[in-house]
């Protein structure tokens, strides 16, 4: 089978073109192919498919196998895979994931993409939607705003205060004074598979900078912690803004790079730019 090797801001993916290669179990495939060790290494495997409803499909798997409805970083590289590759000459590229349809704007450099811009479309902000089970939030409140969860990491009760915001796909957005001193590792599962999220959550842990600028690190579900999360991205601006904290243009700095997100007043949608490169090609 014949892949390539991709990334956007160091969130990395092995995408194959589902046109071509025919998989019988795409789940275990992904699961072995991840492996850092023992596979290629990978945040997950993108399947690249012909669409009805669109120019291409996005079917992506996380690195335990799980499917994820929508991956930012992930949706920038499959528009470079189809223009550099030849498998269109659109720009916009219209691309179908989870059952929604992005636009993307491709910026090029010598003949190639070189970094895109997608429209990720309106934020989700209704709890059932997220979706988000309001009754396991500690304050007894209303909404998805600042609300407060409480669990045990490492034995030891805890709390934390989050607003929850969906791409397509839920997250938790939470502010810290230091991101990077966090244990992720041992923080991040009690998050991702806490009772309050039933199809449990991307939490990102933010340290805002100024008006225009924030620090992130992202634990995301079914993976772990990655470099860069763009649905993760876009939801903690949107999170900043309902929360006062940025203006509605904002730069985001992730430990893979930085992420351009803009939330238009004039249409309700969030603007993602970032780049999209190619590693290697390989065939296994």
């Amino acid at each position: 089978m014949k892949f390539v090797k991709m990334q956007g801001c160091g969130n990395d993916y092995i995408y194959v073109n589902g046109a071509e290669e025919k998989v019988a179990d795409k789940a275990e495939l992904a699961r072995r192919l991840s492996d850092r060790h023992f596979g290629i290494g990978g945040d997950g495997v993108i399947f690249i498919n012909p669409s009805e409803q669109a120019d291409f499909e996005m079917e992506m798997y996380n690195a335990d196998g799980s499917r994820s409805e929508m991956c930012g970083n992930g949706i920038r590289c499959v528009a470079k895979y189809v223009y550099d590759y030849g498998l269109t000459d659109k720009n916009p590229v219209r691309i179908e994931s989870g059952g929604s349809v992005k636009t993307l704007e491709l910026h090029l450099k010598d003949g190639k993409v070189d970094t895109v811009t997608v429209d990720m479309g309106e934020p989700i902000l209704e709890a059932e939607k997220i979706p988000v089970d309001a009754t396991q939030f500690a304050d007894g409140g209303e909404g998805i705003l600042n609300r407060r969860i409480r669990m045990e990491i490492g034995g030891e009760p805890a709390e934390a205060a989050v607003t929850c915001v969906s791409m397509g796909n839920p997250h938790a957005v939470i502010y810290v004074d230091d991101v990077d001193g966090l244990d992720l590792e041992k923080i991040g599962p009690v998050h991702e598979h806490h009772p309050a999220f039933p199809k449990a959550v991307n939490t990102e842990f933010i340290r805002v900078l100024d008006r225009t600028q924030q620090q992130m690190r992202v634990w995301e579900r079914g993976t772990g912690e990655t470099l860069a999360c763009g649905t993760g991205a876009c939801a903690s601006v949107v999170a900043s803004i309902l929360n006062g904290k940025t203006d509605r243009e904002v730069t985001v700095h992730l430990p893979g790079g930085d992420l351009q997100i803009e939330w238009r007043e004039s249409d309700g949608h969030v603007y993602m730019t970032g780049p999209a490169r190619i590693v290697f090609e390989g065939t296994v």
